[in-house]
């Protein structure tokens, strides 16, 4: 399908010079087709990028979902530090989601409201689910804790700071180092009372 391959060109495009740099010109030249002829298909370039974008937000939201709808009540420990290999892994290996990450931390200034509320949606999305896990683990026994927004948000803490590392800094040692660092106190914290 024609548009599918406009999206995929045009994230190629938006994720090497981003949403300045690409132009709808290299995008259409790309597919073959003249630039006039993505009008069928987009409005324009704002609308092309917010659909690559919305796309790439689904990709991340159903990775999680899927890994997160195999939770168990009794080991929050392999579960929550393999959702933190996840979002390593995701955010490493997939162009959508390099795309992702980047355009939330640098999004086009008259696109940064929109772009704003993707980000705020997935993430609410996504603490609710975990904030209902921690309660499970907590009236479980699994961990320690009297609330489970408490947990949630400093997990996300740590969701958040490898998030950063993988935007801004390209050393995997100092990676891994932060995440066990983080890692240690942080279940260190919710597994003794």
């Amino acid at each position: 399908m024609k548009v599918d391959e406009i999206k995929d060109a045009a994230l190629k495009f938006f994720t090497i010079h981003g949403y300045e740099g690409a132009s709808l010109s290299q995008i259409a030249e790309e597919v073959g087709m003249k630039k006039q002829s993505l009008y069928a298909h987009f409005k324009g370039k704002d609308d092309l990028f917010l659909q690559v974008l919305r796309d790439a937000k689904e990709a991340e939201r159903a990775s999680k979902l899927e890994y997160m709808s195999g939770f168990d009540e009794h080991h929050p420990e392999r579960d929550l530090y393999g959702f933190l290999r996840l979002v390593i892994d995701l955010f490493q290996k997939n162009e959508q989601l390099k795309f992702w990450l980047r355009t939330s931390f640098f999004p086009p200034a008259h696109l940064a409201d929109a772009i704003g509320q993707e980000v705020v949606d997935i993430e609410t999305e996504i603490q609710g689910i975990l904030e209902r896990k921690f309660k499970d683990w907590i009236d479980t026994k699994a961990i320690y804790g009297e609330s489970a927004k408490t947990p949630t948000l400093a997990f996300l803490g740590i969701v958040d700071s490898i998030m950063l590392s993988l935007v801004y800094d390209n050393d995997e040692q100092r990676l891994e180092e932060k995440l066990e660092a983080c890692w240690t106190v942080f279940w260190r914290g919710i597994s003794h009372p």
